[in-house]
């Protein structure tokens, strides 16, 4: 691990401090905080899914609808790769904040579910989630059961709907898809609530989701931004800080509850 510069130690302190002294902090997260745990980004160059597919024919509802038997052969190791993931320490700690009460809410880009998994309990997952299936016909909703789990992960199988037998779709959010309309609803309130916006790896170019800072700052919230590149909005925040957020988020946990004592 490389020792932070005397530069990211302040802003790291300050970091601290700003959760510490927040009367309502949200999250927001993005891919990026989910990398240390093996799931690629949609968007980094060399590594980024986006990279190797175009969005359009894998995974957008017009592709998945016309062609399911290629979508499902994109999204079967993506989905494994999520059930073989764990959660990394950015995830812990951000579970920990919560418990401690300095972290209110944590509103999502990823299905991959971490953060449930490492503990948090208000998770606003925006981008939907593979934990449940809907039905193109009858439109009811399943949840995602082992059997039905594994019909989705089988090479040959596509998930029908034990009611209608109809196609069961994963309710992740497509392209050419709205945002689950209950969930941006829930994260538009959390947003104008706030007064600490901790934006976690999320180059905030995904729209609409990268609305939701300039929302907090017109409510007078404050920002931080922490992610391994720059962002547009860096100008803008109280603490901007580029590097590893299973090292950077650990180290701001500790400070805010060390201050506690």
């Amino acid at each position: 691990m490389v020792l932070p510069s005397a530069e990211k130690i302040n802003q790291i302190d300050l970091a601290s401090q700003l959760i510490f002294d927040a009367k309502y902090c949200v999250a927001l997260t993005g891919a990026g905080i989910s990398t240390p745990s093996g799931i690629p980004d949609f968007r980094s160059p060399g590594s980024g899914i986006w990279t190797r597919y175009s969005p359009m024919e894998v995974a957008s509802l017009s592709a998945f609808r016309s062609n399911p038997d290629r979508f499902f052969n994109w999204l079967r190791p993506f989905i494994k790769n999520l059930f073989q993931a764990a959660p990394n320490p950015a995830h812990l700690s951000l579970a920990k904040l919560e418990e401690q009460n300095y972290l209110q809410s944590i509103i999502t880009q990823n299905i991959d579910s971490l953060h449930q998994r490492a503990g948090s309990n208000s998770v606003i997952e925006v981008h939907g989630t593979y934990q449940t299936l809907s039905c193109l016909g009858c439109f009811q909703q399943i949840e995602a059961t082992v059997e039905l789990i594994n019909t989705l992960l089988d090479n040959s199988d596509i998930p029908a709907c034990p009611e209608c037998g109809n196609l069961l779709k994963p309710d992740i959010i497509l392209y050419e898809e709205q945002l689950p309309a209950e969930k941006w609803k829930q994260a538009r309130e959390e947003i104008s609530k706030c007064d600490l916006l901790l934006i976690l790896g999320s180059s905030l170019t995904v729209t609409p989701v990268c609305d939701l800072p300039y929302s907090a700052l017109g409510s007078g919230a404050k920002l931080i931004i922490i992610n391994r590149t720059c962002t547009h909005l860096d100008d803008l925040a109280e603490v901007s800080i580029q590097g590893d957020l299973e090292e950077l988020v650990p180290i701001i946990e500790n400070k805010v509850l060390d201050e506690k004592k």
